[in-house]
């Protein structure tokens, strides 16, 4: 790979223009020769023209419209249009650092036919639910990629890869109708296909989702959603199905957050641990009653 990867970068967003905004001002500050934009719509009330309109003499930028279907299905819409190399895809509600694409070029350059997901930082800090979803997702990162070049989870909302591969595995599977679990059953196809996958933490993405005890609840309560679906697939095509995981993994979740803050802070966050767990476990259950 001596030529500069074209790339495509893929946004799904829902009702949330002023995000959406921020995200495509991070994208024009982006220090990379060229790359298109693809922004789906996924049924918002709030018209977002207007918005993508402010940026088309700073980006190549496309906006593209369905009904309300869901991000995975909105990925799949933006990477059917996606003309780039490479599919890179992040969320309406971050901001990727400037060096963001020159980083995946780079890890491309080394892993050509790689999956490739990069660190997402909690760019709200002081609000202990954004803090507590965050520490949720770096424990996952820590527990499933002890080896960056042999990663087996990468969240959508900082994930690259090449576009070719993403359409030999049909690309998302949209029975996910949440933003819960898509991630993880793509990981698990994209690996079951024999390709790899790598994390970049060089490659920065940050993070700006506001969430309230009610909001990290119903985040928690539709990852337990969605992960009933997951195993429920896993199980319908093996009978050996190992996606749970050990005691081990949730008595050191539990303990996780002593590692990383103050003792006060840490009381707290680990109590919001435990109530993510409660809030999974009714998911899950509701998701197996209802279905």
């Amino acid at each position: 790979m001596n030529h500069i990867p074209s790339f495509s970068i893929i946004i799904p967003t829902y009702n949330r223009p002023q995000q959406l905004a921020l995200c495509l001002q991070a994208l024009v500050r982006q220090d990379y020769p060229h790359f298109e934009v693809i922004v789906v719509d996924d049924g918002s009330k709030i018209p977002l023209f207007e918005c993508v309109k402010i940026f088309k003499s700073q980006l190549d930028i496309t906006l593209l419209t369905q009904y309300n279907a869901g991000p995975a299905v909105a990925r799949n819409t933006g990477a059917a249009y996606a003309k780039g190399q490479f599919l890179a895809f992040t969320d309406d509600d971050c901001q990727p650092d400037a060096n963001w694409l020159k980083n995946l070029a780079t890890g491309f350059k080394e892993n050509p036919d790689a999956a490739i997901g990069g660190k997402v930082i909690n760019q709200l800090p002081k609000n202990i639910y954004s803090t507590a979803s965050q520490l949720l997702t770096d424990y996952l990162y820590i527990y499933y990629n002890p080896e960056y070049n042999k990663a087996r989870f990468l969240a959508t909302n900082n994930l690259a890869l090449p576009a070719k591969l993403f359409h030999a595995i049909n690309g998302f599977d949209t029975r996910f109708p949440l933003a819960a679990a898509e991630d993880r059953d793509f990981c698990y196809r994209w690996l079951n296909n024999g390709y790899a996958m790598s994390y970049v933490p060089e490659a920065l993405v940050y993070h700006n989702h506001y969430l309230s005890l009610l909001s990290f609840w119903r985040q928690q309560f539709n990852y337990g959603r969605g992960a009933f679906l997951f195993h429920q697939k896993c199980t319908k095509q093996s009978s050996n199905d190992r996606t749970l995981e050990p005691k081990s993994f949730y008595w050191n979740l539990i303990r996780y957050p002593f590692s990383k803050v103050s003792l006060f802070k840490a009381f707290i966050l680990t109590n919001l641990m435990v109530i993510s767990q409660l809030a999974i476990t009714a998911g899950y259950f509701w998701e197996s009653v209802n279905k």
